[in-house]
């Protein structure tokens, strides 16, 4: 098995504010939900080890669309919003930032208590996972965050992040144990940083007679082997640029959304008054839940879903996001009684958009007129920042208050 891709992730500070955080929490748990029904706590797991379908998340989730930020919110959103409901859904979220991946060996013998799973070996592969990334590649990156997603069935991922202060950048680790045949032979599903040259890697395939006398092989045997590179680098830059975004795709969603909706579509939906913004928000949702792992190479895309809390493409429209929990919830809510249609229409939002793909012909001068008028409406939706509320625009410049 080898490394799965790399990103650049710049470092942002700052706190996630409280009107976009229980957002974040509420669809995480509605997505997740989601995911689970249609394909399964494995699928799942594996997903949270994709650095591309990970960020895309973060991004539909209304989180800034390129920062390192994303790691620690999302996996944040998704430990508030999962955990209170693992027993019924089979997913335990340990760990976290700082102090809180201290916590993460009693966190899993806790869950082994509860569910029968092996308590010590997890602990063994949370501490190895750790070890590894910050200790046998000494590569200018200190570990602060460490988070292990686990299943009531023993698969389990790890994501976990290191900054460099010196350049600014973060370096985000992704393991995952249904791929896992070494931990100290290339494990990981993707690592996610800046090329810095030369470092020293104990984890290269070069460096066995090295680490021999310094960690004991442990092997997992899969019949599953990642096949191909997944490689995100991320910009510094933090404004969506046309060049960030596959603009077929987007197009294709747009259109489906506000030019061309299929006769009877809303009644197949049974969504009373559904609007073109909320169903542009919602096929991007619906990407995130069934798309194939291909269908995430421009994670700048699902930004426009709900935008972000920096403004970029444009503030966060929360009656939008608001709409977006309402219909999947119910979604979700009707399916455990045995009602899909609601459920099966979501999902045929994001075929749908594929077939479109076929014959849309991308425009890139229109993508300026799409960020102008996301920007122009966005007080109409109650749009927001970190900065503050959005109110109507005059001539180009969004005003906050």
């Amino acid at each position: 098995m080898n490394r799965s891709g790399n990103a650049d992730l710049p470092l942002h500070g700052g706190k996630v504010p409280a009107w976009l955080a229980d957002r974040m929490a509420k669809l995480g748990l509605a997505i997740t939900e989601s995911i689970l029904r249609e394909y399964g706590k494995k699928q799942f797991i594996e997903r949270m080890a994709d650095p591309l379908w990970f960020q895309s998340l973060g991004c539909v989730l209304g989180m800034d669309w390129h920062s390192s930020g994303i790691t620690t919110s999302v996996l944040g959103a998704l430990k508030k919003a999962i955990n209170p409901h693992s027993r019924a859904l089979g997913i335990y979220i340990c760990g976290g930032r700082g102090k809180q991946s201290l916590k993460t060996p009693q966190e899993l013998i806790r869950v082994a208590d509860k569910t029968g799973l092996p308590g010590n070996d997890l602990v063994r592969s949370s501490k190895l996972t750790a070890k590894i990334d910050n200790t046998t590649i000494q590569d200018g990156y200190q570990l602060y965050l460490h988070s292990f997603i686990l299943s009531s069935e023993g698969d389990w991922s790890v994501v976990q992040q290191g900054m460099n202060n010196q350049n600014g950048m973060a370096r985000r680790y992704h393991w995952c144990s249904t791929q896992l045949t070494s931990y100290v032979e290339t494990p990981h599903t993707a690592v996610c940083g800046t090329n810095k040259g030369q470092i020293l890697n104990l984890t290269a395939k070069d460096a066995g007679i090295t680490r021999e006398g310094i960690l004991t092989l442990s092997k997992y045997q899969t019949d599953k082997v990642l096949k191909e590179s997944r490689q995100l680098l991320m910009p510094r830059h933090h404004d969506v640029r046309a060049y960030n975004i596959d603009l077929k795709r987007l197009g294709a969603v747009l259109n489906l959304a506000y030019e061309n909706q299929p006769d009877g579509f809303e009644e197949l939906l049974l969504i009373k008054g559904l609007g073109p913004r909320t169903l542009q928000s919602l096929t991007l949702v619906s990407e995130v839940i069934h798309g194939t792992p291909s269908r995430f190479t421009d994670p700048a895309r699902f930004s426009f879903a709900h935008g972000g809390k920096d403004g970029h493409p444009f503030p966060v429209p929360t009656k939008v996001y608001d709409q977006t929990i309402e219909q999947l919830s119910k979604a979700i809510s009707n399916a455990r009684i045995g009602l899909t249609d609601k459920s099966n229409a979501i999902k045929k939002l994001h075929t749908m958009t594929q077939k479109r793909e076929a014959s849309y012909q991308a425009e890139n001068q229109k993508f300026n007129q799409i960020l102008n008028k996301e920007r122009a409406q966005s007080h109409q939706f109650g749009g927001r920042t970190v900065f503050g509320r959005a109110k109507k625009q005059s001539g180009q410049l969004l005003l906050f208050q």
